[in-house]
């Protein structure tokens, strides 16, 4: 083989290479390198000698698995774990419902304006976070609400959606309102994916609207359920900018109110990035836990019932 000939063949095996150089690299930088210094810093911690003025007061040195128990026995961050498992019961069964009420309405044949439709529905996504919850918020005011106004004069009761147990819906709420889209899309598009065949087999069978969505539709786009649910529940667990936009408009939001929170007032608030950094990979590693077993459960079942 000339060298002519080996040349370019070496060349055509490391094309695939080059391409993905860049996005290596992006990916090594700006998402393995900060996880790396991130769980470096959970492992350390300031040592302050004296007063802690002057040079060499303050010392970083090796913390060991301080940080993490301390994290693990933190009543903050605990509670705040728990008031995101109580926002998440709240949010993901009501959102992936109306997702897949809403991918069934418009794969159904008597819709009309589908795409306008379609489009209405998803848009919300379109909304960022923080705007979402800044709209919302001043919908929950009582001062400067439309709802409010109309439940004055109409003499009927004002709830308080930014105070105790209602303080729940309000945020779930931003959350159900701005992801249903998404998910929508998820599954509706599963659902055009279905052969035609199928339908026609249904309705030959005497199979009514409803029995076709529940006995053929649904079964059918289960993986994309998983999927939607998958992506719900790492949201939830991420829960930061609702809370976060909401906090100056009412006392009942905490600075440490879900676990990210408790993260960013750490860091930034009491200046304790050790802490923060042990914090963080905790949470990282529950929702990788977390996201992990649920696959394996959905996988399990799966091979399951094809194995029926």
């Amino acid at each position: 083989m000339s060298s002519t000939a080996r040349r370019r063949g070496y060349g055509v095996k490391a094309a695939p290479y080059t391409f993905l150089l860049p996005a290596t690299l992006l990916f090594a930088l700006f998402f393995a390198l900060p996880i790396g210094y991130a769980v470096w810093l959970s492992f350390r911690k300031v040592r302050v000698s004296g007063l802690g003025l002057g040079s060499g007061a303050r010392t970083e040195v090796w913390a060991g698995l301080e940080n993490y128990t301390d994290a693990l026995t933190d009543s903050e961050l605990l509670n705040g774990a728990l008031r995101v498992l109580g926002y998440g019961a709240i949010v993901v069964p009501v959102m992936l419902g109306l997702a897949l009420l809403f991918a069934l309405m418009l794969d159904s044949e008597r819709v009309r304006l589908a795409p306008y439709t379609r489009l209405a529905i998803f848009l919300p996504y379109a909304v960022p976070g923080v705007v979402a919850a800044l709209l919302w918020g001043f919908l929950y005011l009582p001062d400067v609400s439309p709802f409010y106004f109309v439940l004055d004069k109409l003499g009927l009761p004002q709830p308080d959606l930014l105070d105790g147990g209602p303080l729940y819906l309000a945020l779930s709420n931003i959350a159900v309102w701005g992801g249903t889209g998404f998910n929508m899309i998820v599954i509706y598009t599963s659902l055009r994916s279905i052969p035609a065949e199928v339908y026609e087999a249904a309705k030959l069978d005497g199979a009514t609207p409803l029995q076709t969505a529940l006995r053929i539709k649904i079964p059918m786009v289960a993986p994309s359920l998983v999927l939607t649910f998958f992506f719900s529940i790492i949201a939830t667990l991420q829960v930061f900018n609702e809370p976060t936009t909401l906090k100056p408009l009412t006392n009942s939001v905490s600075t440490t109110w879900s676990p990210l929170m408790k993260v960013y007032q750490d860091a930034f608030g009491n200046g304790d990035i050790y802490a923060a950094a042990a914090q963080a990979t905790i949470i990282a590693l529950a929702t990788l836990l977390l996201s992990f077993g649920f696959l394996r459960a959905a996988n399990r079942r799966q091979k399951q019932e094809a194995a029926r």
